[in-house]
């Protein structure tokens, strides 16, 4: 869908500079969204591999995100494989709604209601992101912190349109609960992509 290179705004490691994967098509649909443009991957052009790795190897940072729409759709193993060979570290974020392929330095799973997360990627995640939407939310990030791997870092994020409401619940929970850390999408407050 797009390539852009800016910071990581989100998760463990936010703050830090890498270049952007977001491949189109969605089967989940978050009614949060704010990336919908992705959903149908059919109005993108497939995009060669060999050419988004040499993009990606121009970059200064090292380091890849490959984001979506859900980019587990599809097999990602030639596209790791290239950036790996370019000395690139390559981060997933993903759903979990579908079987793993590619080689990961970190995965970010961020699992949905609307279509719960394979149990395998589950125990394969370095981060476990909820995004915390309303009150009910809590009880679906501690159902999913239960059954993630056992070192996964847990990140409750308000949802970006009821963050106002949602953050002194996040902060209060945090405090009662101190396993999980705030996740904020700082690339929203300071107006990157």
């Amino acid at each position: 869908m797009e390539e852009f290179y800016s910071l990581q705004g989100e998760g463990f490691y936010t703050g830090q500079a890498a270049y952007f994967l977001r491949i189109g098509g969605c089967d989940v649909g978050c009614r949060w969204c704010d990336v919908r443009e992705s959903w149908n991957s059919c109005y993108f052009q497939p995009v060669p591999t060999d050419l988004i790795v040499d993009r990606a190897a121009k970059c200064p940072a090292g380091a890849v995100v490959v984001t979506g729409g859900e980019p587990m759709r599809y097999n990602l193993d030639r596209l790791c494989k290239g950036l790996k060979k370019n000395g690139i570290k390559t981060f997933l974020e993903t759903s979990g709604t579908c079987p793993m392929s590619g080689i990961w330095d970190w995965i970010c799973l961020s699992p949905k209601r609307e279509c719960p997360p394979l149990k395998a990627i589950l125990d394969l995640a370095d981060e476990l992101k909820i995004i915390i939407y309303d009150q009910t939310d809590f009880e679906w990030a501690e159902e999913n912190a239960s059954l993630s791997n056992p070192a996964s870092r847990l990140y409750l994020q308000p949802e970006w349109s009821n963050r106002l409401t949602m953050m002194p619940m996040i902060v209060n929970y945090i405090k009662d609960h101190p396993k999980w850390k705030i996740s904020l999408q700082s690339h929203k407050y300071i107006g990157i992509p």
